[in-house]
Formats: structure tokens, C-alpha cells, sequence
């Protein structure tokens, strides 16, 4: 078996169909892995474990939004960070208003895990969206 690289595992959560993005979020998340949504984001705070973050973001994504993804422009690597950056699209389900809005994700990792998310977003473009 061969090692992948960062930026292989981090590409692997973004670049397929989303339940074969999921399951390769799940399986490089460290168990303590620490996950920071942005200040002013519907989501915003720290999460840690897999657990939280599946609870505390993602179920909630998928429950309140139609066609939510992260479509991912470029990356940029250091060392054990890797940042995807790219753009939010999205229909929120109560509203029927949708979105686009930058983003940038910048991870750490360590043996091959990740073990820190940190989210940049503009937020005023999801909040217009939320909004009646």
C-alpha cells in the first residue's frame, strides 16, 4: 500500500459524488480533529471528532439546503497544510433563494489524517440566501 499525499486525501473529499466525498472525509478525520466553521457563518464554531462535525455541520447542511456542495477552483500546499479554495452553491430549502459565495478551507494534517479544518467564507452571501 502506498502513502498518499495531503493534498491526495484532501482532493478525496471533494472531488467525487458526495456520499464517496463523506466517506473519505469520515475515514481521514482524526478522532480529535478539530473543525472551525467561521465567525457569522449559520454553522460557526468549533467542532471536535467526527461525530460533532458530521452533527454540527454536515447533517445540518443537508437538511436545510438543496445542492449544497464546495466546488474546489485550486489548492495550495505546505508542508502538512493544505488550502482548497474555490466556491459555495447552494438552494436553501426555506427560503427557495440560492447562493454562490468564495470560500477558502485550510487543513492540517498529520500521518495522514486531518487534524484541523479552519473555514473563510464570505457569509454575507449565505445569510442573503437564509434570509426571506
Amino acid at each position: 500500500m502506498t502513502n498518499r499525499s495531503n493534498l491526495d486525501i484532501v482532493r478525496a473529499t471533494y472531488e467525487g459524488k458526495s456520499e464517496d466525498n463523506g466517506r473519505n472525509l469520515l475515514a481521514a478525520l482524526a478522532p480529535d480533529a478539530e473543525w472551525t466553521e467561521a465567525a457569522g457563518f449559520p454553522y460557526a464554531g468549533t467542532y471536535v471528532g467526527p461525530q460533532a462535525i458530521v452533527e454540527n455541520v454536515f447533517q445540518r447542511l443537508g437538511g436545510e439546503w438543496d445542492g449544497y456542495r464546495a466546488a474546489v477552483d485550486r489548492y495550495f500546499v505546505d508542508g502538512d497544510n493544505v488550502v482548497a479554495q474555490g466556491f459555495y452553491h447552494g438552494t436553501y430549502r426555506a427560503t427557495g433563494k440560492s447562493f454562490t459565495a468564495s470560500f477558502a478551507h485550510v487543513y492540517t494534517l498529520k500521518g495522514g489524517k486531518i487534524v484541523r479544518f479552519e473555514q473563510i467564507v464570505d457569509s454575507a452571501k449565505v445569510w442573503e440566501a437564509m434570509r426571506p
